[in-house]
């Protein structure tokens, strides 16, 4: 999928945020990538290249910024619904299909030959299953290095690497610095009390108090425990079992994911779980171009900016409530 150079230039000219998490720059001068919204100085237009996903940038050779820090960038909500064949790989992907059972695993799941599912990954997001896997690795990884104080082997295998090479050269290619190094620039001072605590980035504006409600109403007892303030529940994934916490902040740009779980195998696919139940990935200004456009719906918008589909941690889970939900109302 071929991205519109003279759109994508204008847009990291005006540092436009809607497109924050959309495309991202290549810089060849410097040999980083950049999100559009970057507050470093707009590059000369022979110097740029664009890509559709931070793998596709970092497989050209280029590593991330420090300033803009492309892996915080929410994900593109060009790929969190779409019910096609890559929209579906990418959130599998997401979910740590590729480290459990490889690409031939991956490709069984969605009933598609590895060949083709690569052809179409790479005309869709500019590069292949194996390179999105790894992406996804080194930007959990990073996520864990500088905001917990987790010991690096630990994080090396939470962020799902099955070795600590593998996960020193994937970090040192992705961020130009090894995992040590970014340890000592970090100030991890969020945990508390046994708690793993994470901040998940999104696009403002988020409508927190209609989302909270929507999972008060369905709230289900002694398996969640929703506030005004915040959402608790239990999971179970296939090797971690514990709490999860979400805490939207008031006029900041993430909510606060605190975690406590028997083993940290699952962390990253439950970390995107955790984004799909809050819709973290949605393009709130994109949305509102459309809606406000018609008359019923225009003052709803204006008086709930940044509302957000519901999601939910678990698949199953979901479908029964779907199901059951036919049977009674909670409106």
């Amino acid at each position: 999928m071929e991205l519109d150079f003279a759109a994508c230039y204008k847009a990291i000219q005006s540092r436009d945020a809607r497109f924050d998490g959309r495309f991202f720059t290549g810089v060849s001068s410097t040999g980083i990538y950049c999100r559009p919204i970057c507050p470093a100085q707009t590059p000369l237009e022979r110097n740029v290249r664009f890509y559709r996903s931070a793998a596709a940038a970092e497989a050209a050779g280029f590593r991330a910024c420090r300033r803009c820090r492309p892996e915080t960038s929410p994900g593109s909500p060009d790929w969190s619904t779409r019910s096609d064949l890559t929209g579906r790989a990418l959130r599998l992907i997401a979910e740590g299909a590729v480290d459990t059972s490889g690409v031939d695993g991956l490709a069984h799941q969605l009933s598609v030959s590895e060949r083709h599912l690569h052809r179409e990954l790479v005309a869709a997001v500019g590069t292949g299953p194996l390179e999105l896997a790894r992406s996804r690795r080194a930007q959990t990884a990073r996520l864990l290095l500088d905001e917990t104080s987790m010991s690096v082997t630990d994080v090396a295998f939470a962020a799902g690497f099955a070795s600590i090479r593998q996960f020193n050269e994937s970090v040192q290619a992705a961020f130009g610095a090894s995992p040590t190094e970014l340890r000592q620039r970090a100030r991890p001072d969020l945990e508390s009390s046994g708690w793993l605590t994470l901040r998940l980035r999104y696009r403002p504006p988020l409508a927190a108090g209609p989302l909270l409600a929507f999972f008060t109403r369905r709230m289900l007892p002694a398996v969640e425990d929703v506030t005004e303030t915040r959402y608790r529940r239990v999971v179970a994934l296939r090797e971690t079992t514990g709490i999860i916490e979400l805490e939207p902040i008031a006029g900041a740009d993430h909510v606060l994911l605190r975690l406590r779980l028997d083993t940290l195998h699952d962390l990253g696919p439950l970390v995107q779980r955790c984004r799909r139940l809050f819709d973290l990935d949605a393009a709130p200004e994109a949305i509102g171009a459309v809606l406000s456009a018609d008359p019923a719906l225009a003052p709803l918008l204006t008086a709930q900016p940044g509302l957000r589909v519901p999601g939910a941690v678990d698949g199953w889970e979901l479908a029964a409530r779907t199901i059951l939900g036919q049977q009674v109302s909670v409106a």
